[in-house]
């Protein structure tokens, strides 16, 4: 055994250096071993170069405590770390870096632009991966992956090449996601929906050579300088003797066709829509249909182009001023209407979505989501809760084709080689040397892959596929994926489709989703609320544990969850408590020797204290098992304060000053045997000081890290002695309540009388006494079966069928109470007649807030009922 256990709990001490150790002695480490069950989860990988936030503690944290538990249970444990490139936005702060030193990411050219992006990357992307460390996350760092790293740069080309000639990715216009402020196009999971409070412009169009018009209306007028036709529904009686004709559209007084189709809802506005096929998803496929064309009129920043007229170069919403000036100068304006829509912004800049045409790569998503389907409805693929399997499920059946070309140079460069002299498209792992027409002059496409292509292939290329390596054979699919709600759709669902796709295989059994940290007022932490905590801040104030501990406790899966401060000052308070038993039980087990189990003289709070860690451990692994992590360690919480420092300790200091050696060794087995199984419980929970305590423990063989894991014994229940120690507690602390109500102080002696009939109760009591006098400051306990020669003035408590009696003359000095409580009554009166004063004073009444006229009508209320008390006690007192 090391040196004793410091005297005060300072996570300081210790945490670092035993992260430290458990790294260097390889307990992190997880290989491919036959013996063994594997049992796998992939991190999420975070952006390389991002920060630590709560919401990455508390995924860590819960992925730490199934790891950890996994590894004791005797499972080859592979966590497996990573990180993500996270094109958009660190090529977004390595433009930002380059044009604060008054270059630009074109001036530079591509070569050096990604020559700054690695430098950006390895300066900062260590810092996530300390502050992981610092959180005690037990991941092996030996196979951390990186999503650019050459093995998995290889499997995305192989990814994209496998779909490519599957007929699964195609280039072509849609309507996609452009965001003009980082300059490239977005997936639809990339869009975040605002509620927002906009306009309806009605516009008049003229119908040709007449004196009609239809009147359309749009939230973005600006876009009308693309239209090339108005849609009305072909039953539409309104306009059936318009359908065919010609509209003149105004400003630009071009010829567009009034055309027939059923996307247009009747009863929605005029029922007349403009359709302008460049820039909406749903003109586009109207344009489609009646072979209308394309005109785009907004360029790659979101200005009007060439195809613009009078307001080329004009940013879009100063474009929107001028046109709508322009509408209402030339009467074609009708109205102006308040208008509620949800309204597109780029999850990284928050700046508007523009729908717009563009050349893309995109992948066909309906092949890949009907096997993603089917793995869910045919519970192959569980989420936890199972309600966000809705989620996953409404997302893939309304799936729409996939943009994966992202207009940036940071990131996997597509496979894809243009011909320049025939056009030819060529894929390819390798840059061709030369065309099929014999041309040589070959340029690869400058686009990079969709952040999430390469993530999608996260569980698996991170083991080494697209090569069949023996890591994959044996770590995949994996067992878990703990991940926030808000990227079920961006990732979840891309991973399992994937899996299928390429192994045949679902990449997880289990989605635990967890909810958002949120602050104390139940708001999202964010930089312009300035309510973010730095979980760090927290780490080195209280300690990882006490993070840890909070984050989990009272928290439940798919729930989102309010973060107090309070909480943690808990954690490390239930640290302490556990630091103090431990320090307690060590300093009596350096004296003398330990019982050895064969020679055990258990007693009654022995086998009560043992039976209740056995069913512990029981129901704590059946709430691991079924993801109840806030219940498992609650459960774990209670027993540790409760049932083992405020009561068994309790119980057994008499017997550890005993004479009785065979006695004392037993406690000091039992005390150890306990703290050892409490220690196990709670080691995936708080890693660091159950190693700290462990590590002083005597006769210990393992780092508690891979220690097995306490397994229910059917041997060690004893239920009648958890029957007998649990009517004991409920009625030493029913005794206390009455000393407490009568101000008795703890070392004030009184006899405890106990009327009872039922033989199993006075059996219990008969061997009791000792715990009667030092727990509830008996003199000595009576049992009787009737109330004869009980005095009427004994206060009394009802456990079971048992009522317990203490004679008030034994508690109480009847001439210093009747003082005390006259005393207490003059004050009460005093403030009675204060209260009343200020409520019969109209002046105060008229002019006092609510509130606080509230606030004394309950004081009152209060005094009034305090009296009836005190006027009671004296009452009963003098009689």
């Amino acid at each position: 055994m090391s040196e004793s256990l410091a005297k005060t709990y300072n996570p300081k001490d210790f945490e670092e250096r035993i992260y430290e150790y458990w790294n260097e002695k390889g307990h992190f480490r997880a290989d491919v071993n036959k013996e063994k069950k594997p049992f796998t989860i992939m991190m999420p990988p975070p952006n390389v170069t991002g920060n630590l936030h709560m919401g990455h503690a508390l995924n860590g944290a819960i992925q730490d405590i199934l790891i950890r538990w996994k590894r004791m249970e005797g499972y080859e444990a592979l966590w497996l770390p990573g990180t993500d490139h996270a094109s958009i936005s660190t090529e977004a702060k390595v433009v930002a870096k380059i044009e604060s030193d008054g270059k630009s990411k074109y001036e530079l050219g591509r070569e050096k632009f990604l020559e700054e992006a690695w430098d950006w990357t390895e300066k900062y992307g260590g810092n996530i991966r300390n502050q992981l460390r610092k959180l005690g996350v037990s991941c092996d760092w030996s196979k951390e992956r990186f999503t650019l790293d050459e093995g998995l740069s290889k499997a995305v080309e192989e990814a994209f090449i496998r779909l490519y000639y599957k007929g699964l990715i195609y280039r072509g216009d849609r309507i996609i996601n452009w965001c003009p402020s980082c300059g490239t196009a977005l997936s639809d999971a990339e869009v975040e929906h605002e509620e927002s409070q906009g306009k309806l412009w009605h516009i008049k169009y003229p119908v040709k050579d007449s004196e009609e018009y239809i009147v359309i209306a749009t939230t973005r007028p600006e876009t009308m300088l693309g239209d090339l036709a108005v849609a009305v529904h072909p039953e539409d009686e309104r306009y059936s003797n318009l359908v065919g004709k010609t509209l003149i559209l105004p400003l630009v007084n071009k010829e567009i066709p009034i055309i027939a189709d059923e996307y247009v809802e009747r009863e929605f506005g005029t029922g007349a829509v403009k359709i302008t096929p460049s820039h909406d998803p749903n003109d586009f496929e109207v344009g489609a249909r009646h072979n209308l064309g394309q005109l785009k009129i907004m360029d790659d920043h979101g200005h009007i182009n060439e195809n613009g007229g009078k307001y080329q170069g004009l940013e879009r919403y100063e474009a929107r001023k001028a046109i709508v000036k322009d509408l209402e100068e030339q009467g074609y304006l009708v109205e102006i209407k308040d208008h509620t829509n949800n309204v597109g912004h780029c999850e990284r800049c928050n700046t508007i979505v523009e729908p717009i045409i563009s050349k893309q790569w995109f992948v066909k998503m309906q092949p890949l989501a009907e096997p993603a389907i089917k793995a869910l409805k045919e519970e192959k693929l569980k989420f936890i809760p199972d309600r966000f399997g809705k989620i996953y499920l409404h997302w893939l059946e309304n799936i729409r084709d996939w943009c994966i070309s992202r207009q940036l140079w940071w990131g996997h460069r597509l496979p894809v080689y243009y011909c320049q002299d025939c056009n030819e498209v060529i894929v390819s792992r390798e840059k061709p040397e030369k065309c099929s027409c014999g041309s040589t002059n070959i340029v690869q496409d400058p686009d990079t892959l969709d952040t999430w292509f390469s993530s999608a292939l996260w569980p698996f290329s991170t083991l080494g596929w697209p090569e069949n390596t023996e890591e994959l054979k044996y770590f995949y699919p994996t067992d878990v994926l703990v991940t926030g709600y808000d990227i079920i759709f961006f990732w979840v669902v891309r991973m399992v489709f994937s899996g299928l796709e390429y192994i045949g295989e679902i990449p997880f059994e289990n989605v635990f989703i967890t909810g958002l940290v949120r602050d104390s007022q139940g708001r999202k932490m964010s930089k312009s609320l300035g309510n973010g905590i730095d979980p760090l801040d927290l780490i080195d104030q209280y300690g990882a544990d006490a993070l840890r501990f909070s984050l989990v406790t009272g928290n439940t899966p798919g729930n989102d969850m309010r973060f107090y401060i309070e909480r943690v000052e808990s954690s490390r308070n239930f640290a302490n408590k556990l630091w103090n038993a431990s320090r307690f039980v060590l300093m009596h087990l350096e004296e003398g020797s330990i019982a050895e189990e064969k020679n055990l003289h258990l007693s009654e709070e022995d086998k009560w204290i043992i039976s209740r860690a056995n069913s512990v451990a029981k129901e704590v692994t059946e709430n691991l098992r079924k993801y109840e992590l806030g219940i498992a360690a609650q459960k774990i919480y209670d027993f540790t304060w409760n049932e083992y420092c405020d009561w068994y300790i309790e119980m057994v200091k008499p017997r550890l000053f005993s004479d009785d050696i065979a006695d004392k060794e037993t406690a000091k087995y039992v005390l150890l045997a306990v703290l050892k199984d409490i220690l196990k419980l709670l080691h995936p929970f708080i890693p660091y000081i159950t190693e700290e305590i462990w590590d002083h423990l005597p006769g210990k063989t393992n780092d508690l890290i891979v220690e097995k894991w306490p397994v229910y014994d059917k041997n060690k229940d004893y239920k009648d002695a958890e029957k007998s120690i649990e009517f004991i507690m409920e009625a030493v602390k029913s005794i206390r309540n009455i000393r407490a109500e009568m101000n008795v102080v703890p070392s004030k002696k009184a006899k405890a009388i106990f009327m009872t009939a039922d033989n199993e109760l006075r059996n219990i009591l008969n061997t009791s006494e000792r715990f009667f006098k030092t727990l509830a400051s008996a003199s000595e306990i009576e049992i009787v079966e009737s109330k004869d020669n009980i005095s009427d003035d004994a206060m009394s408590a009802v456990v079971g069928n048992c009522t317990i009696f203490l004679p008030l003359e034994e508690l109480v000095d009847f001439e210093k109470e009747i003082e005390r409580l006259e005393k207490e009554r003059e004050k009460l009166e005093g403030e009675i007649k204060r209260v009343k004063g200020k409520l019969s004073n109209e002046g105060f009444v008229s002019k006092a807030p609510k509130q606080v006229i509230e606030q004394e009508r309950e004081k009152e209320i209060k005094y009034q009922q305090m009296m009836e008390k005190v006027l009671d006690r004296l009452a009963s007192l003098r009689k």
